[in-house]
């Protein structure tokens, strides 16, 4: 066990099935930064288990039921220490994200009973992750905190919540289980159960995700006419269900269902965005170049608890209102877009694509 560090304790838990690629790289980013390591096997055929016991000896068979939360809150129940940490086995701490967990448990005690951390999913070509988002990570033991959900499984934060900024980072590689979520959406509705609020959304971007676009379209309209949802999901449901309507050749039903979501809060650059490339597929470039521009000047909140696209708030506005100015003949105005681009990004293939393109159209112009 690693040496004690003075404050709060953290029992890491997790549920893994057949994480051979993944277990020991997660477990060896985390392991200094936690004081009790709990591993909670679903069913693996593969040597997960003998993973896992080379970093604890609390490692734990659980029969898998269709329902994460269920295997997460078993996990929770076989821990002893003073906040419950919980990861993916495809995540993993860089080194100065397991000092700043560390630094955590020295002021967290008397101060906090949820600590939401930072989560980046996946990177884009310029190595910065394409989605970030918050999640309650430490969960303070005594509170009696449970996940619930049998899919997309949550904790509801209550007491004390605080930020933290050691990055939890998911770094999957190869493929997922395909239609494993909606399978076990589908057969709780096959055995009567009604599905929340929050399951609803997810039941429905479940749906969009296999190209089941009309009745994505319908549990998604379901969802927004319930009372409870929360706006983050609202407004992601509205510009999932414009993704199913262009998908089905609905423009302009698409780009009002967009719209809609400016009756709910403040614009996203992400929904901006999409509105502006839905112009642009109608080849109406000064009305995407309109919403390209609403996009920039967006304020980007990522402690919202929304799926914030970092690249919506700066380099596909730009990129795209360097294409909207090219395309509407205002050549000044869009190499200037570019050279915002390049500014940021000097080794970017689009921006030294489009530099290469106005020189070359300049000296045969």
């Amino acid at each position: 066990m690693n040496e004690r560090i003075e404050g709060a304790t953290i029992s890491l838990c997790m549920i893994v099935r057949n994480e051979h690629r993944h277990l020991a790289r997660c477990l060896e980013s985390v392991a200094s930064a936690v004081d009790e390591i709990v591993i909670v096997d679903t069913g693996s055929t593969d040597d997960t288990r003998d993973i896992a016991r080379r970093f604890t000896d609390r490692v734990y068979d659980f029969a898998w039921q269709d329902d994460f939360a269920l295997a997460r809150n078993y996990a929770f129940s076989k821990a002893t220490k003073d906040f419950l940490f919980w990861v993916d086995a495809d995540d993993v701490l860089e080194p100065q994200d397991a000092k700043r967990l560390i630094a955590l448990k020295r002021t967290i005690g008397q101060n906090a009973d949820v600590v939401m951390l930072p989560y980046y999913v996946g990177l884009n070509a310029r190595g910065e992750p394409s989605l970030t988002y918050y999640r309650e990570r430490l969960l303070r033991r005594s509170m009696g905190f449970r996940f619930e959900g049998a899919v997309h499984e949550a904790v509801a934060p209550r007491g004390r919540i605080v930020y933290g900024d050691a990055v939890i980072r998911h770094r999957k590689e190869g493929a997922g289980e395909s239609g494993r979520n909606l399978r076990i959406y589908e057969k709780l509705i096959a055995r009567g159960e009604p599905l929340d609020t929050r399951g609803l959304f997810y039941y429905a971007r479940e749906l969009r995700d296999h190209k089941r676009y009309e009745q994505a379209l319908e549990r998604f309209e379901e969802f927004l006419a319930r009372p409870d949802g929360w706006i983050e999901n609202r407004i992601e449901a509205c510009r999932c269900a414009a993704q199913c309507l262009q998908a089905l050749g609905r423009m302009e039903e698409a780009q009002a269902m967009r719209m809609r979501t400016f009756a709910m809060d403040l614009p996203r650059a992400e929904t901006c965005c999409e509105i502006g490339a839905g112009f642009m597929a109608m080849q109406n470039y000064r009305a995407a170049a309109y919403w390209y521009e609403r996009a920039l000047a967006c304020k980007k909140d990522e402690r919202s608890g929304a799926f914030v696209q970092s690249a919506c708030y700066d380099y596909v506005p730009l990129l795209q209102l360097c294409v909207c100015y090219d395309r509407l003949g205002e050549r000044s105005l869009a190499r200037a877009y570019n050279d915002r681009v390049g500014e940021r990004w000097p080794e970017d293939a689009a921006y030294l694509y489009n530099k290469e393109y106005f020189e070359r159209t300049d000296c045969t112009a």
